[in-house]
């Protein structure tokens, strides 16, 4: 490899000399048939290497043999012939062409000297051509061919092709330069990375050289170098520097990408284990009550070590957000909790977190000053909201148990449909066990006659039961889930009437048993029933919930303020303690249009049971 590369130069730099581009010789020198000795002075010196040993003379001082004035000079000549045929060209006074010029400087026209000096040239030619190709890491060869360009210029300075081997000479002890220079460099550590160092000068020489092995195997050597740093960076966890060095290695040798790859895999390798690791950890850390910030803390590293997209990052990333906002369930999941009896609770769907804006806007029709001003509230957390309102059944499981004595029972009465005359009247023998009519109600019915203090009793003991915090929604939850995701006037969006069996309202194509119909309706619309339907008859909302905007209105935690000036941006109850006046939500199965709006809020006393008002519960996740 490194005869051929020598090969090419030296082919290149000859057809460069015959095709006239040999540089000019100096005016001064003299010509190839007479040479003038030269002074024996002392004369330059280069070192190719680095090792001192093959310094040699740029400049070549022929040596002069001591002739006698009767010296015989056929006898001279057979010894200049037999030096040339062992090859002994120039080195001492015995060597051909020292014997050579000495004939010719006693005889310019000796023809036979003349002949013999050409013949010594090209022999002097041919040994430094052979020195170039054959030159060897040690420096010997090129010294060898530096000492026999010198030769050849003082024998003959205009021949072409001894300008050819000069500079083919004067290009190898530059390539032979930059590769001591680049093995200076690598020994050092100094690789290239900058875009200086070992590598540059590898490349420059291969430049000059593209056959150069010297160099070829110094590139070799950067990209195993900076292939071993790499995989050490990585072995660190410093997967952005192992990044930064499997680059520069890749760079170093486009073209003989296999190492290059190979110890990429093996980095990657390296990661993906501490990737998986440290997942493992987090997930084992989410199953603690208080290892979310732990979770956080390796999800930061996975990211700081994972490359952007990666699907066990983002899987991590989601897996922590969701124990973030929902615990240990999924938004939409439905679940029921265990009671101490062995039975359930109520099934509770997981509300996703997020914000929304609550109440009507300055232009809604129909709103009241009371829905006003419009404002954020963001929910950081996700909960979990009973899929329909509480029935009878579940209502009735907490009486038997607790021995509660909810607010008409105790006060023997409560306000009931009166279809004789189209309005509400009190009752009495009404309680949460009858209907909106004061007849017996059924087990999936919504509960009704109940007040608020008897909601929040029912909630405190399914709480007791669980061993989780149930309660009433606040208004702003209500309002959230409600609209779930849609800010229309009316929780359907904004169209004028209700689309088909979206719920249970006041519809113009309703009818009682006796024939009446409602005053103030959806004109066009009905649903079967007048009264209450049995919980969760109709089709849920977006997020899964039924009966929001219809059937009964509800019962919430808030106290009631005239506006929503100072209200809580994060979605908690707004409650006053020892306040009377409460907020019901949602509209109803006897409710004007207008009390069916999303934004819809209305004022009652906590001591109020009716047989238009039921409630549902909310559970922390």
């Amino acid at each position: 490899m490194r005869g051929q590369a020598r090969r090419w130069l030296w082919t290149v730099l000859l057809l460069a000399a015959a095709c006239g581009r040999a540089p000019a010789p100096p005016a001064a020198q003299a010509p190839a048939s007479a040479p003038e000795a030269e002074p024996a002075a002392a004369t330059p010196q280069v070192t190719v290497s680095g090792d001192e040993r093959h310094a040699v003379a740029e400049v070549w001082t022929p040596p002069a043999p001591a002739l006698a004035a009767d010296a015989d000079r056929a006898a001279l000549r057979r010894q200049a012939a037999a030096a040339l045929e062992q090859g002994h060209l120039y080195e001492d006074a015995h060597a051909a062409a020292p014997l050579y010029l000495a004939l010719l400087r006693a005889d310019p026209d000796d023809r036979a000297a003349q002949r013999g000096l050409e013949r010594t040239r090209t022999a002097v030619l041919a040994a430094a051509r052979t020195s170039l190709e054959e030159a060897g890491e040690d420096g010997a060869g090129l010294a060898r061919a530096v000492q026999l360009a010198a030769v050849a210029r003082t024998l003959a300075p205009v021949d072409p092709q001894v300008q050819a081997l000069q500079q083919a000479v004067e290009a190898a002890r530059r390539v032979a330069a930059l590769d001591a220079a680049g093995e200076d460099d690598l020994r050092g550590g100094r690789l290239g990375e900058q875009g200086n160092g070992a590598l540059a000068y590898f490349r420059d020489a291969l430049a000059l050289a593209p056959g150069d092995v010297r160099a070829r195997q110094g590139v070799a050597a950067v990209e195993s170098a900076a292939l071993d740093r790499a995989e050490a960076a990585a072995r660190a966890l410093d997967f952005e520097a192992a990044s930064r060095w499997l680059a520069h290695a890749h760079a170093a040798r486009e073209d003989e990408a296999g190492a290059v790859a190979d110890a990429r895999r093996r980095v990657e390798a390296v990661r993906a284990r501490r990737i998986a690791a440290l997942r493992d950890a987090a997930l084992h850390d989410l199953l603690q009550p208080t290892g979310l910030r732990d979770a956080r803390a390796r999800l930061a590293e996975v990211l700081r070590i994972a490359d952007p997209g990666d699907p066990v990052a983002v899987q991590l990333r989601e897996r922590i957000d969701l124990v973030s906002h929902y615990g240990v369930f999924r938004p939409g999941q439905v679940f029921t909790d265990g009671l101490a009896d062995g039975s359930r609770g109520p099934q509770m769907v997981v509300v996703r977190h997020g914000a929304f804006r609550m109440g009507a806007e300055a232009s809604e029709a129909g709103a009241a000053e009371a829905e006003k001003p419009a404002h954020y509230v963001r929910f950081d957390r996700g909960f979990a909201m009973s899929l329909t309102e509480v029935t009878v059944a579940e209502f009735g499981r907490f009486v038997a148990a607790a021995g509660a004595r909810p607010r008409a029972t105790r006060r023997g009465n409560s306000t009931v449909y009166d279809e004789r005359s189209g309005n509400f009247v009190r009752r009495s023998g009404v309680d949460w066990r009858s209907g909106y009519d004061g007849r017996p109600a059924t087990a999936s019915d919504p509960v009704l006659h109940v007040s608020v203090r008897d909601a929040e009793a029912y909630a405190a003991w399914l709480s007791e039961q669980t061993g989780r915090h149930y309660r009433l929604p606040s208004e702003a939850e209500f309002e959230y889930a409600l609209r779930a995701g849609d800010q229309g006037r009316y929780p359907w969006g904004d169209a004028g009437i209700p689309p088909p069996g979206s719920g249970n309202f006041a519809g113009g194509n309703d009818a009682s048993h006796n024939g009446r119909g409602w005053n103030n309706a959806f004109v066009g619309y009905g649903d079967g029933y007048w009264g209450p339907a049995p919980a969760g008859r109709f089709r849920a909302n977006a997020w899964g919930l039924h009966d929001l905007a219809g059937n009964v209105s509800e019962w919430v935690a808030d106290c009631w303020h005239a506006s929503y000036r100072r209200a809580p941006a994060d979605g908690a109850a707004w409650f006053n303690p020892g306040c009377r006046a409460r907020v019901i939500r949602g509209g109803s199965w006897a409710g004007a249009p207008a009390q069916t709006r999303s934004a819809w809020r209305g004022s009652m006393d906590s001591d109020i049971t009716n047989g238009r008002v039921g409630f549902r519960l909310v559970r922390g996740i």
